[in-house]
Order: structure tokens, then C-alpha cells, then sequence
């Protein structure tokens, strides 16, 4: 009878300790197989199911029938790390065999910041999933961003991933971020022109003071220039105005 206790308890237990385990932990012990998770997606951010993921917009007369979510990850793990990564948003799971490990529904903080973790850890497809961590509902990742891309140990496609995204993120914060990564004569100079380049992806009246600043005043002359090129698709009056007096 103690030993019949014993079992439900831990029958009760066990879910709860998975549960308990990072998406980095999940990894390392399913060590072959496929990981499936899904969770809430960002306002905007809709999807057909597979991989056109765009942000929707709508009027008063029309709405798109994209699906808003949710957004839905699948890790390829080969001998306890990430092998490879899709992200998808809509849509619905295919059964296939063998099974996967499906995570179900997870909360989106939670699975932004895992999700951020494992790319910071692997060699394989680390840009898809910032990408996916970028997605997640009601989630502040431009910290996060920040702090990858001024990992010089990370290889520089995914720190250069990671400050595209970091352009895209909502505040002003995000551009200080993006213009103390330009500014960082220590930066590798590829992601110093990479954040330039985020920069010029910032609505105007916060990214185009800040390129005409670094125009006037950077001690680099690479970055003066990727600058002043940004600045030059810009269709901004003030970027004119700096092109008249540079010229004269």
C-alpha cells in the first residue's frame, strides 16, 4: 500500500518537475528529437501558418485575414543542443513520426527569455530564434538584445541579428542602446554599422538626429559614412540640410 502511495505521488511530481525545467535543460536531456513549443504573439505580428510572418495592418473598411497567432517554435536538437529552429505564426502542428516533445501553450515572458538563452548557447540557427523571442506577447527583449550583441564571444551574424531587432523594437531606449553600440570604439566594426544601419530603421525624429549626429561628429570615418549613406535614403529635410552644408 506504501508502494501504491509512493507511485501516485510521484506520478503528481513529475509533471510539475518537467514543468520546472528550462527550454536549455529540455535540450540537453531529450538529446535527439524534435521540441515544439507555442506561445502568445505581439499586437501586429499575424502569419499564414507557415513562414510569412509579417505585421498586419487593417482600416476601417478592412481587416486581414492573417492569423494573429500564436506564434509556434520548432527545435530540430541533435545531440543535446540545437541543430536547427522554425518559427511559424498561425497555422496548426502536423502530427509526425517519431512524436515530438510538445510543450503545449507556454507563458510568452517565459519563453522569450529561454528561447534568447538558447541562442546565446548554440552555433545553429541562433538568428531564428531571436526572431521567435522577438515575437512573444507583451515581452521587453531590447535589454537582452543589447547585451548579445556586445558578446564578442557569439559569432557575428547573430550579434548582428540581434541589433537588427533591436531596431525594430518600440522606444527610445532601444535607439540610446543602438547609438551606444555605433559609438563603442571597441565594437567589432560590422555590428557598429550594423547599428547605424537600425538606426535609419527608427522613426525619424528618433533615429535621424541621432544618424546626423554621428555623421558630424564620429572619429570613424567608416561609421561617418555608413551615416551619411543611411541618412541619405532618409527623405528627411534635415538630412538635406547636413548634405548642403557638407557639400559647401
Amino acid at each position: 500500500m506504501r508502494r501504491a502511495f509512493a507511485g501516485v505521488v510521484a506520478a503528481f511530481l513529475l509533471p510539475a518537475a518537467l514543468s520546472a525545467q528550462t527550454l536549455s535543460q529540455r535540450v540537453a536531456a531529450l538529446g535527439e528529437g524534435t521540441i515544439r513549443l507555442s506561445f502568445a504573439a505581439r499586437a501586429g505580428v499575424c502569419g499564414n501558418g507557415r513562414n510569412n510572418i509579417s505585421v498586419a495592418e487593417s482600416s476601417d473598411e478592412w481587416e486581414s485575414d492573417c492569423e494573429r497567432g500564436p506564434v509556434r517554435v520548432s527545435l530540430r536538437v541533435r545531440g543535446g543542443t540545437v541543430a536547427g529552429a522554425n518559427t511559424y505564426v498561425g497555422g496548426r502542428w502536423r502530427s509526425t513520426s517519431p512524436p515530438p516533445t510538445d510543450l503545449g501553450v507556454v507563458p510568452a515572458a517565459r519563453a522569450a527569455a529561454e528561447l534568447l538563452d538558447l541562442a546565446e548557447r548554440t552555433s545553429a540557427d541562433g538568428e531564428e530564434l531571436i526572431t521567435a523571442a522577438t515575437l512573444a506577447d507583451s515581452v521587453v527583449v531590447w535589454p537582452r538584445l543589447i547585451a548579445i550583441a556586445r558578446r564578442t564571444s557569439l559569432p557575428v551574424d547573430i550579434r548582428s541579428h540581434a541589433v537588427f531587432w533591436l531596431g525594430q523594437a518600440a522606444g527610445a531606449a532601444a535607439t540610446r542602446g543602438l547609438d551606444s553600440i555605433a559609438g563603442d570604439g571597441r565594437g567589432d566594426l560590422e555590428i557598429r554599422k550594423q547599428a547605424v544601419f537600425a538606426l535609419s530603421q527608427r522613426p525619424k525624429d528618433e533615429g535621424v538626429p541621432v544618424l546626423i549626429r554621428i555623421a558630424r561628429t564620429s572619429p570613424y570615418a567608416e561609421i561617418r559614412k555608413s551615416a551619411l549613406f543611411w541618412l541619405g535614403q532618409a527623405d528627411d529635410p534635415r538630412a538635406l540640410a547636413l548634405f548642403e552644408e557638407l557639400l559647401e
